[in-house]
């Protein structure tokens, strides 16, 4: 198993969908990303409050996909000790570590999961100017977190632990003796970075974008409501992690979700919670949301993933 603490952050999210140009105008003009670099088919987008060169990805194909999903590591003698890891327990890799020619460069690796998703890990990646989001300021700081459904939750996430050394936070259940619905997985203090969502397919569950703080996040969900965006379960406020969120479709019918707040673990004392979904206020502390119906779960289900076990060409 690897040690815990190589895998610091997330870094982005990257995806792949026939109806580009829709795309990346909805995370630039909409959902207030700013591109930093295109390339025939390539867009890059960053959070005006992260360092990070890009946390969003699009390509245009002709498939709908998740292309990767990018972690970084402290430094490239990480990456060297993951991939040692990896190859000892026989994990499958898409390319051994080297110079990655993304914007931000770096060092990094990438395999598949069990289930055939992409995952880089890099290090040395360069850092852009940022700047502090502003009071009123409805756009998103950074990538917060990224869930993923899965027919085998349990599988997966026992997969995360072993290989990327990730910390279970918590677990929502449906009843007392029903089936774990929700796994919350953390690589840092952040309550989670990442999760497995039981669901019919493997597939795109959400991405969620942190905002400077509730009146931030409330202003964002009202902007794009404004806008006639489809706004699909919230605002509200979950019990575990403690985060807000507001979920939207993006032009692939992606989940995608504005947050903030998420809750910060004391590494010393926390021990994972199991929360019944069953009750309301599991999903929603503060009652203000509309219900969590089939609708929404089969919004957030979304389409198969039509990318496993095929690395994306750049």
């Amino acid at each position: 198993m690897l040690p815990t603490g190589l895998i610091t952050h997330l870094r982005h999210v990257d995806i792949a969908m026939p109806n580009f140009d829709q795309q990346r105008a909805f995370y630039r003009d909409v959902w207030g990303l700013t591109e930093t670099a295109d390339d025939s088919g390539l867009a890059f987008l960053a959070a005006e409050g992260s360092p990070e060169f890009y946390i969003v990805r699009l390509r245009r194909n002709e498939l709908k996909r998740t292309d990767l999903i990018a972690f970084g590591a402290a430094t490239a003698a990480d990456i060297d000790t993951l991939t040692a890891h990896l190859i000892a327990d026989g994990v499958r890799l898409v390319h051994e570590p080297r110079a990655l020619d993304t914007p931000g460069g770096g060092y990094g690796v990438r395999f598949f999961d069990n289930e055939g998703r992409v995952v880089e890990v890099s290090a040395d990646v360069a850092t852009r100017a940022h700047r502090k989001i502003e009071e009123r300021e409805s756009i998103p700081v950074k990538l917060s977190h990224f869930l993923v459904n899965s027919p085998t939750p349990e599988a997966t996430c026992a997969w995360y632990v072993k290989h990327l050394g990730f910390r279970l936070s918590d677990t929502a259940r449906l009843g007392d003796h029903g089936p774990d619905v929700i796994y919350f997985l953390r690589c840092n203090r952040w309550h989670h970075c990442f999760g497995v969502v039981r669901g019919p397919h493997s597939s795109f569950n959400h991405a969620s974008f942190e905002m400077r703080g509730i009146d931030e996040f409330m202003r964002g969900t009202g902007r794009l409501h404004r806008a006639g965006e489809q706004r699909i379960w919230g605002p509200g406020r979950h019990l575990a992690g403690l985060n807000s969120f507001s979920y939207f479709l993006d032009r692939a019918g992606n989940t995608v979700e504005y947050t903030t707040e998420v809750e910060i673990i004391d590494e010393d004392t926390w021990h994972p919670h199991i929360y019944d979904l069953t009750k309301p206020e599991t999903s929603d502390q503060w009652g203000t949301a509309n219900e969590h119906d089939e609708s929404i779960a089969a919004a957030q289900a979304n389409d198969v993933d039509q990318g496993l076990f095929a690395p994306p060409p750049v």
